[in-house]
């Protein structure tokens, strides 16, 4: 039998390989609010997902953002992110990816993010360290802000709920960082934090699927993650922070602080 994180990496694989195969075309594009999209894509692969969890581990708890799998009173929970940065792949913008983390005894121990367009497979296990493709990765020692680039990204229903306004924070980062981007995948970023393309992240109203993996992969890179306060980090809060540890206290700062 498999053991977890090699069958995390294997569906990760699989699933980015549905996903670009059907790039580029029509997609049957439903909406679960005005601009937080899902296609038949997320659905397939979900579902190739969770039934192969399912099958190798038919007890294990399931946490997917398309609602697949059985919820089980068991001590181990995959968070499951069949498509990140699903708006991108609606539109062919090629920045989304796959992202499997999975959770002991309210503890994470184990993140995979894929990228199919690049082909990059980021993991970590709890302990193990992160890789990219195999090879050992570490955040960037960049410090201060002012010499860091750092990435963000704005909740789907910030059209009916002011305070998912994320501008506010933004305006102060740009006028603080080197430079902020806001590509659209939260899980990439998270993973480019790790390997040292970005030096913080931050964002709020995230879902635990969006984040898990990530936080792992941070972690075992050598990054600090958190509230935007500082205080530590809750998977199934509204926010998070994550960053080269160099900048974190800054960063906090700046997320703290009155308009």
């Amino acid at each position: 039998m498999k053991n977890r994180l090699e069958l995390m990496k294997e569906l990760a694989r699989r699933a980015g390989r549905i996903q670009l195969d059907r790039l580029g075309d029509s997609h049957d594009i439903q909406y679960k609010g005005a601009i937080n999209l899902v296609t038949e894509v997320d659905k397939k692969c979900e579902e190739m997902i969770v039934g192969e969890v399912q099958k190798h581990f038919p007890g294990d708890d399931i946490l997917a953002e398309e609602g697949g799998g059985d919820r089980t009173s068991s001590n181990v929970r995959w968070h499951i992110d069949p498509l990140d940065g699903t708006v991108n792949y609606a539109h062919g913008f090629p920045f989304f990816c796959v992202s499997l983390a999975i959770e002991v005894e309210g503890n994470l121990h184990a993140g995979v993010i894929y990228d199919p367009n690049r082909d990059e497979l980021f993991e970590a296990f709890t302990g193990k360290g992160a890789m990219m493709n195999g090879r050992p990765i570490r955040v960037s020692k960049n410090n201060p802000l002012e010499k860091s680039m750092v990435a963000t990204g704005f909740a789907y229903s910030v059209r009916e709920d002011e305070k998912l306004d994320n501008l506010g924070n933004f305006s102060k980062f740009i006028k603080r960082a080197r430079a902020v981007r806001r590509p659209g995948s939260a899980a990439i970023d998270l993973a480019w934090v790790a390997c040292g393309r970005l030096d913080g992240f931050w964002e709020i109203f995230l879902k635990p699927w969006d984040m898990a993996a990530g936080v792992v992969i941070i972690r075992e890179s050598g990054g600090n993650v958190s509230s935007f306060d500082g205080s530590p980090y809750d998977l199934y809060g509204t926010e998070i922070l994550a960053s080269n540890g160099a900048i974190h206290s800054e960063m906090s700062a700046l997320l703290v602080a009155e308009r």
